[in-house]
């Protein structure tokens, strides 16, 4: 029987119309029912440093955070989230008043949205984009304004005259995310130093999402946007363990900021999950003071893989853009006679036996992305082979 209400009004919220079920949830089905390997959604396929792992059962075992934490996270981790920043980049960071401990990245994400956007106000982000800062800013009420990545020599750039044009007098804030998902672009320093004199100039707020910021391959270096002048007092910094210690299933993400913003993004976040993950974040705290040899080994294992996955990508005939961050090769499928990256990841599995993401589900402009596809290389060494070897089998003439 079909259940009776008392209005037509549809039951989800008009501002998430728009959003049905998102394409990791459909691609990483589609490798279950299909058997294919799923290069889709951005999880490791092995767990991080043993030691981690056994710290998070210490916690367990010792009765730490089996019942809710403090709610702006434990002092271990916030003190541990301080000194990385610290040591990393010269930041200094209080961690009782300048450090907030959240549910993953994706939560700091949502919290600083809903906390700093009115309805009305414009975000302007880069697409292709994260698919949860669509949803996010939406929630907010806000407005969203992409400015588009596109190819160049081989990699995505951004137009930064495009984007001093997409900011208005509505523009409350940027959404700025380095290294990018899905295309792998790594921010310049003068593409940094030109983003923050605009922040700075027109008075906006920024938010960074800065979760692959131990990713960064070949030349390319991670500079946080809060290091360059003016912009401390206006950026929220986000970053998270799950990318960087292949723990995705702990939920244990960060921001940094100035207090005021803290506090800001603190009220938004405590009506969310109120708090999580609490024995995770003793473990987390313990990760981030591994040597920095663990973070060295950790990046060199990931580009060998990128370099296998791009590898067999090119003899396979897709058009690679080798990236220079994340865990992700986008791909142009126009060499293979495609042009519909949609149409292209739901065929592929029954094709080659393997699972990708489409980039055009990232874009406002759908047609900027429909010839795009995303490949996850965080597996493991023999999973790339054999995924390689399929595409290769399936496309290669």
């Amino acid at each position: 029987m079909t259940a009776m209400t008392s209005t037509e009004r549809p039951f989800l919220n008009r501002r998430l119309a728009e959003f049905g079920t998102t394409i990791f949830a459909e691609m990483s089905a589609l490798a279950l029912s299909t058997g294919s390997i799923n290069l889709g959604q951005g999880f490791p396929d092995t767990d991080g440093p043993e030691e981690v792992r056994e710290a998070a059962v210490r916690a367990l075992r010792d009765g730490r955070g089996n019942q809710y934490p403090p709610g702006p996270g434990v002092p271990e981790l916030r003190a541990a989230v301080a000194a990385h920043q610290r040591h990393r980049y010269g930041l200094s960071y209080d961690p009782d008043t300048e450090v907030l401990v959240t549910a993953g990245a994706t939560e700091a994400i949502a919290a600083a949205l809903l906390a700093l956007v009115e309805p009305g106000d414009e975000v302007v982000a880069f697409e292709p984009y994260y698919d949860s800062y669509a949803a996010c800013i939406a929630m907010a009420g806000g407005t969203r304004v992409p400015v588009t990545l596109r190819p160049d020599e081989g990699s995505f750039r951004l137009d930064l005259d495009e984007l001093r044009a997409a900011v208005t007098d509505r523009t409350r804030l940027l959404l700025i995310n380095t290294p990018h998902n899905p295309t792998g672009t790594v921010l310049t320093r003068a593409e940094l130093t030109a983003i923050a004199e605009l922040a700075v100039e027109r008075d906006l707020l920024v938010v960074t999402d800065e979760v692959y910021e131990h990713l960064v391959f070949d030349d390319a270096e991670h500079v946080p946007l809060a290091a360059f002048p003016g912009m401390r007092e206006r950026t929220v910094t986000i970053s998270s363990a799950g990318k960087t210690f292949s723990f995705t299933g702990w939920k244990v993400g960060w921001i940094t900021s100035a207090p005021e913003l803290v506090t800001a993004v603190r009220s938004a976040k405590q009506y969310l999950t109120y708090v999580a993950s609490g024995p995770f974040q003793y473990a987390v705290a313990e990760a981030l003071a591994l040597p920095d040899s663990y973070f060295t080994a950790f990046r060199e294992d990931m580009l060998a893989k990128r370099d296998l996955l791009a590898a067999g990508l090119e003899d396979a005939g897709f058009a690679v853009f080798k990236p220079a961050g994340t865990y992700f090769v986008t791909t142009d499928i126009r060499p293979l006679g495609e042009r519909d990256g949609i149409a292209f990841c739901r065929a592929l599995p029954e094709r080659a036996g393997v699972v990708a993401i489409p980039n055009a589900v990232f874009y406002d402009h759908r047609e900027e992305g429909a010839p795009f596809v995303r490949f996850a290389f965080c597996k493991r060494t023999d999973v790339l082979e054999e995924a390689a070897a399929r595409l290769r089998k399936a496309f290669a003439h």
